[in-house]
């Protein structure tokens, strides 16, 4: 029988396979590492008090020919004259002489508030702060103000203060926790305007302090990450491309249906395929506010696929012959993968679908939404936790059986016995670099977490944030490669052997030998089931 190339293959074209492909994975690692700026940069911005003395719903610029009328702190004389609700918050995104880009992809902002404590003004517990926000744009120093956005927003603010809240501590600010403000999906214009009025009346912003200044850190993602991401989406989307069609063309001439195994090593390639696909380059041209959006659902399309093929790939090595083939029988566990990626694409609409026309709207700004979020983040962790205690017991199951089948061998012909030995050993190795990955991306992720975000090595500075990032999309890649190469039909035909240790050549075409192998794909698929028969 045929077989996959996996077991077709020899030793020596293996081990410069793995070596090319390791080879590959150091690349995708050093592009992010040394040519890749860090993914994103967070730029603080100090609001401008301007003065809005008839309460217009104008813009009200910081900066530039049209500039508001200003004061610098709320001590002054001409503060003390205004009512809270004639002062009007203003950043001018970027700062003079810089201008967005496209590159940038988007935008997150987020306030800190500086709150000076005083005793007949303290924050009440649990207060809410009412904001109301506005957005505008323009593209040119010169032209007027567009407006995007508005709305009227309320956050919870979550302040303390550290020392004992006496008279002689009047004056000193209090430690508030930053406050998710506004998430931009596209940064299609070079200038931006946020102007934020602070409601005050007998029920709205009570109970929240003396408010001295307001920050806004912006972080967008960095132009040059950007030109290497879409670079590396662009190198790899062809590459499996043209490694799938290929797959299931080898597949489709096969006198037999395609298994199971090989239809949902198919729909990997295609997953993968869809996440490569560089939408990117359009987005720089036009205002897609929906790519945010859309990043998140091609990454849970292809972890869900990625997660269906472990567990079947475990599962069909394990069943007997009557049990495979059947995608039902792997339906609770295929349900746990669907049901927590149904739970987290409702949260992403939630959040970021309601973004699209909101861009200030959060999820978390109120208990009862954030409980809900809250509820369903754990519901989808224990789902992900019971698919995975599952795909564990699946793994020991497959390597005992294989155990079994080891046990086996003294007793078979030496050519047989070499040959079966290869091919366990193959399997797992594969079943190892599966779980390698998976490892390595959990050890990738928090290295990314607990690092300073750059290494110094000699004279380069390596970006540790930025590997992390090629590094772990480059893996997925390579790692969905390899599957579909190894496991595609061999075009290689082994001779029958014989009981008496004769075997019997019989050449055939090309097409001929694909279609050998009516039993399974591979002979590991085989053997496993047999023994499980057994």
């Amino acid at each position: 029988m045929a077989g996959a190339i996996v077991e077709n293959m020899s030793t020596k074209k293996l081990v410069f396979f793995g070596f090319s492909i390791l080879v590959f994975q150091v690349i995708s690692i050093m592009v992010g590492a040394l040519i890749a700026p860090s993914p994103t940069s967070a730029i603080r911005y100090l609001a401008t008090k301007c003065i809005n003395r008839h309460r217009a719903r104008s813009w009200l610029a910081p900066w530039g020919s049209n500039r508001c009328q200003q004061i610098h702190s709320f001590d002054e004389p001409l503060a003390k004259t205004l009512d809270a609700n004639e002062i009007v918050f203003a950043v001018h995104v970027p700062h003079p002489s810089k201008e967005m880009s496209p590159w940038f992809q988007y935008m997150l902002a987020v306030l800190q508030f500086d709150i000076a404590f005083k005793m007949i003004n303290q924050i009440e517990d649990d207060v809410t702060i009412t904001i109301d926000a506005g957005l505008a744009y323009r593209d040119d120093l010169k032209s007027e103000w567009t407006t995007k956005f508005h709305s009227v927003e309320q956050r919870p603010l979550r302040c303390i203060f550290a020392v004992p809240k006496t008279y002689d501590n009047e004056g000193r600010f209090y430690h508030c926790d930053p406050i998710p403000f506004m998430e931009l999906g596209s940064m299609a214009h070079k200038y931006f305007l946020i102007n934020l009025r602070l409601p005050v009346n007998d029920t709205v912003n009570v109970g929240i302090g003396e408010i001295k200044d307001i920050h806004i850190v912006g972080i967008h993602q960095n132009g040059g990450f950007t030109q290497v991401w879409i670079s590396m989406k662009t190198v790899f989307s062809p590459w499996i491309f043209v490694a799938t069609v290929w797959y299931w063309h080898r597949i489709s001439i096969m006198a037999r249906p395609p298994v199971l195994l090989e239809k949902v090593i198919f729909a990997l390639g295609v997953s993968m395929l869809f996440l490569n696909v560089p939408v990117e380059w359009l987005s720089l041209g036009w205002e897609w506010t929906w790519m945010l959006l859309f990043e998140d659902a091609q990454q849970g399309v292809f972890y869900s696929t990625l997660f269906c093929f472990w567990i079947i790939f475990c599962g069909e090595h394990l069943m007997d012959q009557n049990q495979r083939n059947r995608l039902s029988a792997y339906w609770w566990q295929v349900g746990l993968v669907m049901f927590g990626s149904s739970l987290l694409l409702i949260f992403d609409l939630s959040e970021r679908g309601v973004h699209l026309t909101n861009p200030f709207y959060s999820v978390w700004a109120s208990e009862t939404g954030m409980k809900v979020a809250i509820t369903f983040i754990i519901v989808a962790g224990v789902s992900v936790c019971l698919y995975f205690l599952s795909l564990c017991g699946m793994v020991c199951c497959v390597f005992r059986n294989i155990g079994g089948k080891m046990q086996q061998l003294p007793a078979m012909p030496e050519a047989r016995r070499l040959r079966y030995k290869g091919i366990i050993f193959r399997f797992k190795f594969l079943m190892l670099v599966t779980l390698a990955c998976a490892a390595m991306t959990v050890i990738f992720f928090i290295l990314n977490q607990v690092s300073e975000g750059h290494w110094h090595w000699g004279d380069y500075t390596l970006q540790v944030h930025s590997a992390f990032l090629t590094g772990i999309y480059g893996m997925w890649n390579l790692y969905v490669f390899t599957i579909i190469f190894l496991y595609a039909p061999s075009h290689k035909h082994k001779g029958n052997k014989l009981g008496d240790g004769q075997q019997t050549d019989k050449p055939e075409s090309q097409e001929t030998q694909l279609t050998c192998g009516e039993q399974g794909p591979t002979e590991s698929y085989r053997i496993t089931g047999k023994l499980a028969e057994e």
